[in-house]
């Protein structure tokens, strides 16, 4: 039997798609099909059943303000050349037995990866990520003609495929209502067997070494926050901007009724890279704080694990443009151990984040600047809010993504008939 994982975007920042490719080559051969980019583990490169395939990267760029028609015009360009692209990669390989393909995005993606299929006798199945055209609607409105169009292509090609995999409970029960779809399996993201929160002796040396490298104040006394992102436009930085200055003015008026108080330094490190981290570095830089200190660092896949289980509070910006998708770094927040505090978009959230058990769940910058102080007022002689959120995270048993894979995606990717 032979498979094919497709992508269109960036397969090294594609984690889920890679375990799925995986997940898959420990029984069958592998086509891995996206664009390059960041650089993928050696797991994938130098596995003998999985073969990756690199997609040319359209040279169209999107930039912020261009008009709606300008827009428009760029992307069906752009929607015009993938489809070639895509097409001609998936005649070019051996017959695949199974095309599994992430959504969004769902045009080209979609239609020409059903017609593929259909051609060549294969199973189309679709993992949902997101809804495509709730992406496209944050630029150019729900009620736009070309959203409009977006959602019917998403939903008619939807509909022709032979399984279904989503990324929560919320999207697959709006694929059933809305797009009338049966058999929409979810399938959480959870983490890999191989994270692991560091021992305490590990974790002090890494946190060293971070600050020593970040150039940070550092003290007995130093909370740590890491914030994984994509830089995308479905992430919150502004919130984040303005939480600090919030902080900064409670801890002012706080230290200020008791002289012997004093709040301890954070460091917040946004992690990650794309194309809004230039502008948000230069206006972290103008930030006048005394107490919190924001960084951005890209980490590579070897630092990434060892980095976040250092620290000691997960932070999550994300902001979903449908309000049914789950972003994976909550996964891996968790296996490192850490309480989450999450932007609030809906109860698809809640799925995973449990306010006030593993997590807490914030709706603006006010808020967050409030769960930061309460977290760590006292810290690190005390802190019983992180204390009971642990203990929380550690009360709740969930299974890594190899366990779930094999209980609930195998059966809709790898039974069934071939069309």
């Amino acid at each position: 039997m032979r498979a094919a994982v497709i992508v269109v975007g960036d397969l090294g920042r594609s984690p889920r798609m890679q375990h799925h490719a995986r997940a898959l080559a420990s029984g069958v051969d592998v086509d891995f099909i996206g664009h390059a980019g960041a650089k993928l583990a050696e797991s994938l490169t130098e596995n003998p059943r999985i073969a990756v395939h690199p997609l040319t990267e359209s040279r169209l760029r999107f930039r912020v303000g261009r008009p709606t028609l300008v827009f428009s015009i760029l992307a069906a360009v752009d929607a015009l050349v993938n489809s070639v692209r895509l097409g001609a990669a998936l005649l070019a390989i051996p017959r695949p037995d199974l095309l599994l393909v992430q959504n969004p995005p769902a045009i080209p993606t979609l239609p020409v990866a059903w017609m593929i299929a259909r051609l060549r006798r294969a199973r189309f199945v679709i993992d949902w990520h997101n809804l495509g055209y709730s992406i496209l609607a944050l630029r150019l409105g729900r009620r736009h003609v070309v959203v409009r169009l977006a959602r019917w292509v998403e939903m008619v090609s939807a509909r022709l495929a032979d399984g279904h995999l989503s990324v929560s409970q919320g999207l697959s029960r709006f694929l059933t209502e809305r797009f009338r779809i049966r058999g929409v399996q979810p399938l959480y993201d959870w983490p890999l067997s191989t994270l692991a929160p560091p021992n305490a002796v590990e974790r002090d040396r890494i946190r060293q070494e971070l600050f020593a490298s970040l150039v940070v104040r550092e003290s007995q006394a130093t909370g740590f926050i890491v914030c994984p992102a994509g830089w995308t436009a479905n992430e919150d930085f502004d919130l984040v901007i303005e939480a600090v200055q919030q902080l900064e003015e409670h801890v002012r008026g706080w230290e200020a009724g008791d002289s012997s108080r004093r709040f301890p330094d954070l460091v917040i490190l946004v992690t990650g890279d794309g194309l809004r981290r230039v502008e948000f570095e230069r206006r972290f830089a103008g930030l006048s704080a005394r107490r919190a200190q924001l960084r951005t660092r890209w980490l590579d896949r070897k630092d990434y694990p060892r980095i976040v289980g250092s620290a000691d509070v997960g932070l999550c910006l994300h902001r979903s443009s449908s309000g049914l998708d789950i972003p994976m770094k909550v996964a891996d927040l968790f296996a490192a151990g850490l309480p989450v505090c999450a932007l609030d978009y809906g109860a698809c959230l809640a799925e995973r984040v449990r306010h006030g058990v593993n997590g807490l769940l914030f709706s603006n910058g006010r808020q967050l600047a409030e769960l930061l102080f309460e977290l760590f007022q006292a810290f690190p002689r005390e802190s019983p809010l992180l204390d009971r959120l642990r203990k929380g995270i550690r009360r709740s048993a969930h299974p890594t993504w190899e366990e779930a894979w094999a209980t609930e995606a195998r059966q809709v990717l790898l039974t069934g008939d071939v069309a």
